[in-house]
């Protein structure tokens, strides 16, 4: 769920900034890119040294850099901020939160965050059940702000109740679980499948096509953001994905994609066949390496199952199948007659007549026709953007 979000983490001055280090650890290690910012007093507690090292990043405490003579931008860390957690929140910066209070840093980005506020409290517990403090929480709230609540245990003050920081690993789960409620595609069984095929002519030597596999991995990744359960099923490729909950199954052949693909499609609610599946395979596969000889090698080929015409024709009610068009010629006219026949939901439509669109390239340009033949055209954009587009086509037909 942290994969690839910016945080900034604001520490305060509290004797429970020392787990913070194993905080910002974690987040780190989820794949959040982590930016630490201390109030003037969290310093007495932890050094910017630790955190700026298991962060990767300069911790910031102040608006100034003097040996530079730059600022810090609070406007820039709100808006770049995916999250913004404070841990530990302390009762005088709660307060100063509650009642809009701007007198260092942290504050001034509060301020300015467009995004969600999370705030772990750390204090003694005379503190924490004093009205002051209950009424700035209610008020927080009232914000928008969402509070991650403390534990209960012993205390600095060698008093036992609430007031604790609740535990690093508690505070990335409670954010986590928060995060994944809001996902438009929670829960939502997709299927996607990347890369070329090969077909294999003998051990050695196959037939291939030149697709990289980058649509494919930058659709499966956008839809695991969005809180899909994706399975991806990738023919040869060298790309990764960068969601780690992406389930990956690698296939060579247009027969192994052809396996994988019936096993998984009867339980997705959608599917989206971005592969560039081979259309013929050699009829025979020679056991041993062909010699080169003198005269020229014919190769007899059979044609492989369409995949994707067997799919739609096991189509269930209520499920997605989307499939894509790369054309040369009559692109919109061979995208619709593909799209009637295959019975799909939408198709995908590039031509590689569009300068930056078609293989191994880092940007495409598409258009998306939908059973109703309505048309979408697209500007050209990066791959992962029109990931996103894709995506939200998909999240339109799910919701109705």
């Amino acid at each position: 769920m942290l994969q690839n979000k910016n945080i900034v983490l604001g520490i305060c001055g509290s004797i429970a900034a020392y787990k913070s280090a194993l905080l910002v650890r974690l987040l780190v290690k989820a794949g959040a890119n982590v930016q630490v910012v201390m109030t003037p007093d969290a310093t007495n507690f932890i050094t910017p040294l630790t955190l700026s090292t298991l962060s990767k990043k300069p911790v910031l405490t102040d608006y100034f850099i003097p040996e530079t003579g730059e600022w810090n931008n609070h406007v820039e860390l709100g808006l770049w901020a995916d999250l913004f957690v404070i841990a530990p929140a302390s009762a005088n910066t709660l307060a100063k939160m509650a009642n809009g209070l701007c007198d260092n840093l942290l504050l001034a980005i509060y301020l300015s965050a467009k995004c969600d506020v999370y705030f772990a409290p750390a204090m003694d517990l005379d503190m924490w059940k004093h009205e002051a403090t209950q009424a700035n929480i209610s008020k927080l709230k009232a914000f928008g702000n969402i509070l991650v609540p403390p534990g209960n245990g012993e205390l600095a003050s060698g008093l036992y109740g609430e007031g604790r920081m609740a535990e690093p690993e508690e505070i990335i789960d409670f954010i986590s679980a928060a995060i994944k409620k809001k996902l438009p595609l929670i829960n939502q069984k997709i299927l996607v499948t990347a890369g070329p095929t090969y077909e294999a002519i003998d051990p050695v030597r196959f037939i291939g096509n030149h697709s990289s596999g980058k649509m494919g991995f930058a659709i499966a990744d956008e839809l695991a953001a969005l809180g899909a359960d994706v399975t991806l099923v990738s023919g040869p490729s060298a790309q990764v994905s960068k969601q780690s909950a992406v389930k990956r199954i690698d296939v060579t052949s247009a027969a192994e994609m052809l396996d994988a693909c019936v096993a998984h499609f009867k339980n997705s609610k959608a599917c989206i066949m971005s592969a560039a599946v081979a259309d013929y395979t050699p009829l025979t596969v020679a056991k041993q390496k062909i010699k080169k000889s003198d005269g020229n090698l014919g190769i007899e080929l059979k044609k492989t199952v369409d995949i994707l015409s067997l799919l739609g024709s096991q189509k269930k009610a209520g499920q997605i199948l989307a499939g894509f068009a790369l054309e040369t010629n009559d692109e919109e006219k061979n995208a619709v007659a593909k799209l009637k026949k295959k019975n799909l939901d939408f198709i995908v439509l590039n031509s590689l007549n569009d300068e930056g669109a078609g293989f191994k390239k880092d940007t495409n340009k598409i258009t998306i026709i939908d059973s109703a033949l309505k048309k979408t055209v697209y500007d050209l954009k990066s791959k992962k953007e029109v990931a996103r587009d894709i995506s939200n086509k998909i999240i339109e037909l799910i919701k109705g």
